[in-house]
Protein backbone atom coordinates (compact mmCIF):
# COMPACT_ATOMS: atom_id res chain seq x y z
CA UNK A 1 0.00 0.00 0.00
CA UNK A 2 2.37 2.47 0.82
CA UNK A 3 4.49 1.59 -2.30
CA UNK A 4 1.08 2.26 -4.37
CA UNK A 5 0.79 5.50 -2.91
CA UNK A 6 4.36 6.68 -2.44
CA UNK A 7 4.92 6.03 -6.21
CA UNK A 8 2.24 7.93 -9.26
CA UNK A 9 4.64 5.52 -11.82
CA UNK A 10 3.35 2.59 -10.28
CA UNK A 11 -0.68 3.87 -10.08
CA UNK A 12 -0.28 4.88 -13.89
CA UNK A 13 1.36 1.06 -14.98
CA UNK A 14 -1.81 -0.43 -13.08
CA UNK A 15 -3.81 1.29 -15.52
CA UNK A 16 -1.81 1.65 -18.43
CA UNK A 17 -1.80 -1.81 -20.43
CA UNK A 18 -5.07 -2.50 -19.58
CA UNK A 19 -5.96 0.74 -21.02
CA UNK A 20 -4.27 0.40 -24.33
CA UNK A 21 -5.78 -3.40 -24.27
CA UNK A 22 -9.28 -1.97 -23.90
CA UNK A 23 -8.21 0.59 -26.98
CA UNK A 24 -6.86 -2.01 -29.05
CA UNK A 25 -9.76 -4.38 -28.72
CA UNK A 26 -11.98 -1.60 -28.72
CA UNK A 27 -11.09 0.08 -31.96
CA UNK A 28 -11.32 -3.81 -33.51
CA UNK A 29 -14.65 -4.09 -31.99
CA UNK A 30 -15.68 -0.74 -33.92
CA UNK A 31 -14.33 -1.59 -37.17
CA UNK A 32 -16.47 -5.12 -37.55
CA UNK A 33 -19.21 -3.55 -36.30
CA UNK A 34 -19.35 -1.52 -39.51
CA UNK A 35 -18.89 -4.37 -41.80
CA UNK A 36 -21.07 -6.71 -43.34
CA UNK A 37 -19.55 -10.37 -41.93
CA UNK A 38 -20.43 -12.60 -39.47
CA UNK A 39 -17.79 -11.88 -37.40
CA UNK A 40 -20.14 -8.43 -36.80
CA UNK A 41 -22.52 -10.13 -34.62
CA UNK A 42 -19.65 -11.24 -32.26
CA UNK A 43 -18.16 -7.62 -32.54
CA UNK A 44 -19.65 -6.89 -28.94
CA UNK A 45 -17.96 -9.94 -27.16
CA UNK A 46 -14.51 -8.93 -28.21
CA UNK A 47 -13.98 -5.82 -25.58
CA UNK A 48 -16.00 -8.03 -23.51
CA UNK A 49 -13.45 -11.05 -23.15
CA UNK A 50 -10.73 -8.32 -22.86
CA UNK A 51 -12.34 -7.15 -19.66
CA UNK A 52 -12.96 -10.14 -17.99
CA UNK A 53 -9.55 -11.71 -18.97
CA UNK A 54 -7.78 -8.81 -17.31
CA UNK A 55 -9.73 -9.26 -13.93
CA UNK A 56 -8.09 -12.37 -13.92
CA UNK A 57 -4.71 -11.42 -14.99
CA UNK A 58 -4.25 -8.26 -12.76
CA UNK A 59 -5.24 -10.00 -10.10
CA UNK A 60 -3.32 -12.65 -10.75
CA UNK A 61 -0.61 -10.11 -11.08
CA UNK A 62 -1.49 -8.57 -8.23
CA UNK A 63 -0.89 -11.51 -5.93
CA UNK A 64 2.28 -12.93 -7.57
CA UNK A 65 4.38 -9.47 -7.70
CA UNK A 66 3.35 -8.52 -3.73
CA UNK A 67 5.08 -12.01 -3.41
CA UNK A 68 7.92 -11.35 -5.22
CA UNK A 69 8.26 -8.21 -3.87
CA UNK A 70 8.79 -9.28 -0.47
CA UNK A 71 11.67 -11.46 -1.79
CA UNK A 72 13.45 -8.92 -3.92
CA UNK A 73 13.20 -6.71 -0.63
CA UNK A 74 14.80 -9.49 1.65
CA UNK A 75 11.99 -9.06 3.87
CA UNK A 76 9.85 -12.81 3.49
CA UNK A 77 12.04 -14.41 5.40
CA UNK A 78 11.47 -11.52 7.95
CA UNK A 79 7.50 -12.32 7.54
CA UNK A 80 7.50 -16.01 7.47
CA UNK A 81 9.44 -17.09 11.00
CA UNK A 82 7.38 -13.91 12.86
CA UNK A 83 4.22 -14.69 14.18
CA UNK A 84 2.15 -14.27 11.12
CA UNK A 85 0.50 -17.33 10.06
CA UNK A 86 0.95 -18.65 5.81
CA UNK A 87 -3.33 -18.61 5.54
CA UNK A 88 -2.82 -14.38 7.06
CA UNK A 89 -0.14 -14.18 4.23
CA UNK A 90 -2.57 -15.65 1.95
CA UNK A 91 -5.26 -13.79 3.02
CA UNK A 92 -3.09 -10.18 2.99
CA UNK A 93 -1.61 -10.93 -1.00
CA UNK A 94 -5.13 -11.79 -1.97
CA UNK A 95 -6.72 -8.79 -0.06
CA UNK A 96 -4.29 -6.58 -2.11
CA UNK A 97 -4.68 -8.23 -5.80
CA UNK A 98 -8.14 -7.27 -4.96
CA UNK A 99 -7.29 -3.75 -4.29
CA UNK A 100 -4.54 -3.62 -7.39
CA UNK A 101 -7.80 -4.87 -9.33
CA UNK A 102 -10.17 -2.32 -8.16
CA UNK A 103 -7.40 0.87 -9.00
CA UNK A 104 -6.58 -0.55 -12.59
CA UNK A 105 -10.06 -1.76 -13.85
CA UNK A 106 -12.63 0.37 -12.75
CA UNK A 107 -10.76 3.58 -14.68
CA UNK A 108 -10.74 0.90 -17.77
CA UNK A 109 -14.09 -0.62 -17.77
CA UNK A 110 -15.52 3.31 -17.54
CA UNK A 111 -13.49 4.62 -20.39
CA UNK A 112 -14.61 1.25 -22.52
CA UNK A 113 -18.56 2.62 -21.60
CA UNK A 114 -17.66 6.59 -22.74
CA UNK A 115 -15.32 5.41 -25.45
CA UNK A 116 -17.15 2.37 -27.21
CA UNK A 117 -20.50 2.55 -25.25
CA UNK A 118 -19.45 -0.84 -24.04
CA UNK A 119 -21.11 -1.38 -20.48
CA UNK A 120 -19.77 -4.13 -18.89
CA UNK A 121 -22.58 -4.42 -16.08
CA UNK A 122 -24.81 -5.45 -19.36
CA UNK A 123 -23.73 -8.87 -18.09
CA UNK A 124 -26.07 -8.35 -14.97
CA UNK A 125 -26.29 -10.36 -12.22
CA UNK A 126 -23.86 -12.90 -13.34
CA UNK A 127 -20.91 -10.35 -13.77
CA UNK A 128 -20.74 -10.92 -9.94
CA UNK A 129 -20.35 -14.41 -10.23
CA UNK A 130 -17.86 -14.11 -13.06
CA UNK A 131 -16.05 -11.59 -11.07
CA UNK A 132 -15.70 -13.99 -7.91
CA UNK A 133 -14.52 -17.37 -10.00
CA UNK A 134 -12.17 -15.54 -12.15
CA UNK A 135 -10.43 -13.65 -9.21
CA UNK A 136 -10.14 -17.08 -6.95
CA UNK A 137 -8.59 -18.67 -10.17
CA UNK A 138 -5.53 -15.67 -10.35
CA UNK A 139 -5.36 -16.72 -6.34
CA UNK A 140 -5.20 -20.44 -6.83
CA UNK A 141 -2.59 -19.64 -10.02
CA UNK A 142 -0.57 -17.19 -7.60
CA UNK A 143 -0.50 -19.66 -5.07
CA UNK A 144 1.17 -22.28 -7.50
CA UNK A 145 3.34 -19.70 -8.76
CA UNK A 146 4.67 -18.61 -4.85
CA UNK A 147 4.97 -22.20 -3.91
CA UNK A 148 7.25 -22.93 -6.76
CA UNK A 149 9.14 -19.90 -6.41
CA UNK A 150 9.77 -20.85 -2.66
CA UNK A 151 11.25 -23.93 -3.84
CA UNK A 152 14.12 -22.47 -6.84
CA UNK A 153 13.98 -19.34 -5.82
CA UNK A 154 13.82 -16.03 -7.74
CA UNK A 155 15.03 -17.74 -10.84
CA UNK A 156 11.59 -19.32 -11.58
CA UNK A 157 9.93 -15.98 -11.14
CA UNK A 158 9.05 -15.83 -14.89
CA UNK A 159 6.16 -18.41 -13.77
CA UNK A 160 4.76 -15.74 -12.45
CA UNK A 161 3.99 -13.87 -15.23
CA UNK A 162 3.81 -16.73 -17.79
CA UNK A 163 1.35 -19.19 -15.72
CA UNK A 164 -1.99 -16.91 -16.67
CA UNK A 165 -0.91 -16.63 -20.18
CA UNK A 166 -0.27 -20.49 -20.59
CA UNK A 167 -4.06 -20.67 -19.62
CA UNK A 168 -4.89 -17.95 -22.48
CA UNK A 169 -5.19 -20.05 -25.53
CA UNK A 170 -7.16 -22.90 -22.76
CA UNK A 171 -9.82 -20.10 -21.47
CA UNK A 172 -11.63 -19.48 -24.53
CA UNK A 173 -11.18 -15.78 -24.30
CA UNK A 174 -11.68 -14.58 -27.78
CA UNK A 175 -13.65 -18.13 -29.00
CA UNK A 176 -15.93 -20.62 -28.48
CA UNK A 177 -14.91 -24.40 -27.04
CA UNK A 178 -16.35 -25.67 -30.15
CA UNK A 179 -13.51 -24.19 -32.11
CA UNK A 180 -10.74 -26.09 -30.53
CA UNK A 181 -9.58 -29.99 -31.60
CA UNK A 182 -11.90 -32.53 -29.37
CA UNK A 183 -9.28 -33.96 -27.73
CA UNK A 184 -8.40 -30.22 -26.18
CA UNK A 185 -12.13 -29.96 -25.40
CA UNK A 186 -12.16 -31.52 -21.54
CA UNK A 187 -8.73 -29.93 -21.04
CA UNK A 188 -10.26 -26.47 -21.51
CA UNK A 189 -13.43 -26.94 -20.02
CA UNK A 190 -11.62 -28.57 -16.80
CA UNK A 191 -11.02 -24.78 -16.25
CA UNK A 192 -13.37 -22.84 -14.30
CA UNK A 193 -12.91 -19.22 -16.54
CA UNK A 194 -13.50 -21.30 -19.87
CA UNK A 195 -17.03 -21.65 -17.99
CA UNK A 196 -17.10 -17.72 -17.48
CA UNK A 197 -16.26 -16.68 -21.09
CA UNK A 198 -18.61 -19.20 -22.50
CA UNK A 199 -21.38 -17.69 -20.14
CA UNK A 200 -20.58 -14.52 -21.04
CA UNK A 201 -20.63 -15.24 -24.66
CA UNK A 202 -24.47 -16.53 -24.32
CA UNK A 203 -25.49 -13.36 -22.71
CA UNK A 204 -24.13 -10.94 -24.94
CA UNK A 205 -25.01 -13.03 -27.93
CA UNK A 206 -28.15 -14.91 -27.39
CA UNK A 207 -29.22 -12.85 -24.40
CA UNK A 208 -29.26 -16.35 -22.27
CA UNK A 209 -27.43 -18.06 -19.26
CA UNK A 210 -27.21 -21.49 -18.61
CA UNK A 211 -26.14 -21.14 -14.38
CA UNK A 212 -25.11 -24.89 -14.75
CA UNK A 213 -21.45 -23.02 -16.36
CA UNK A 214 -21.36 -21.20 -13.00
CA UNK A 215 -21.46 -24.51 -10.80
CA UNK A 216 -18.91 -26.19 -13.05
CA UNK A 217 -17.03 -23.31 -12.59
CA UNK A 218 -17.45 -23.19 -9.11
CA UNK A 219 -16.93 -26.80 -8.45
CA UNK A 220 -13.24 -26.51 -10.20
CA UNK A 221 -11.88 -23.52 -8.77
CA UNK A 222 -12.54 -24.87 -5.24
CA UNK A 223 -10.04 -27.97 -6.19
CA UNK A 224 -7.49 -25.70 -7.67
CA UNK A 225 -7.64 -23.58 -4.69
CA UNK A 226 -7.15 -26.66 -2.03
CA UNK A 227 -4.15 -27.74 -4.83
CA UNK A 228 -2.79 -24.02 -5.32
CA UNK A 229 -2.79 -23.66 -0.96
CA UNK A 230 -0.83 -27.43 -0.63
CA UNK A 231 1.60 -26.65 -3.02
CA UNK A 232 2.34 -23.46 -1.47
CA UNK A 233 2.17 -25.04 2.58
CA UNK A 234 4.45 -27.81 1.38
CA UNK A 235 6.80 -25.57 -0.25
CA UNK A 236 6.75 -23.13 2.41
CA UNK A 237 7.73 -26.15 5.05
CA UNK A 238 10.34 -27.34 2.64
CA UNK A 239 12.10 -23.93 2.80
CA UNK A 240 12.20 -23.43 6.22
CA UNK A 241 13.23 -27.20 7.13
CA UNK A 242 16.12 -26.64 4.76
CA UNK A 243 16.87 -23.50 5.87
CA UNK A 244 16.22 -21.94 2.38
CA UNK A 245 13.65 -19.42 3.38
CA UNK A 246 16.14 -16.59 4.36
CA UNK A 247 18.64 -17.38 1.73
CA UNK A 248 16.39 -17.23 -1.35
CA UNK A 249 17.91 -15.56 -4.17
CA UNK A 250 18.38 -16.04 -7.82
Amino acid sequence: MYLLRSSGVRLVELIYWPFLQMLTWGFLQKYLAGTTSPLAQAAGVLIGSMLLWDILFRSNIGFSTTFIEEMWSRNLGNLLTSPLRPYELVAALSLWSVIRLGVSMVPVAAAAYFIFGFNLLDLGLPLVAFFAILVLTSWSLGLIAAGVILRYGLGAEELAWSLAFLLLPLCCVYYPVSVLPDWLKPVALALPPTHVFEGMRSILLHGTFDPTELWWAVSLNAVYLVVGYVTFSRFLVSARVNGTLLQLSE
